[in-house]
């Protein structure tokens, strides 16, 4: 998957007239082995040789190419993950509006249809050209609940 997930990269950021550069692909690497979304000082930790400004703007053209997907918290830091056409890991999110946490959840495929149908009639309804959907459940995890 990863060589596989590097040209899909390489090819969205060549549509943002971008190159795939060793920092971008660093960033991808590191997005691609996390277990959940990463804050820019985890990413950081995880690629020393990225220095933080080219961090942060690296992110802003990998989320631009459609590359990476922000999540924003209640916390000082977004979290950044792959973007699920890149991954075909459809999840949704649990953010806690104490601490900032972002933890990955996916429903049964049974809840995810209804759910799909359910957004699909409200698309209709107000002529919504709907492309995909994600949820973030906001509330407070288990240690801070």
């Amino acid at each position: 998957m990863t060589a596989e997930l590097h040209v899909l990269a390489a090819a969205r950021l060549r549509r943002e007239d971008q190159r795939y550069t060793s920092n971008r692909r660093a960033l991808v690497d590191a997005l691609q082995a996390a277990d959940g979304p990463l804050t820019i000082p985890e990413l950081l930790e995880r690629c020393p040789g990225v220095p933080q400004s080219s961090a942060y703007r690296n992110l802003a053209l990998l989320e631009q190419a459609r590359v990476v997907h922000r999540i924003v918290t209640t916390d000082e830091f977004a979290r950044f993950e792959l973007t699920e056409e890149l991954t075909e890991d459809h999840h949704h999110h649990l953010i806690c509006s104490r601490c900032g946490s972002v933890t990955d959840f996916s429903v049964p495929p049974s809840l995810e249809r209804r759910l799909e149908k359910a957004l699909d009639e409200v698309a209709g309804a107000t002529g919504f050209a709907a492309e995909h959907h994600r949820f973030d459940l906001v509330g407070r995890c288990a240690d801070c609940a």
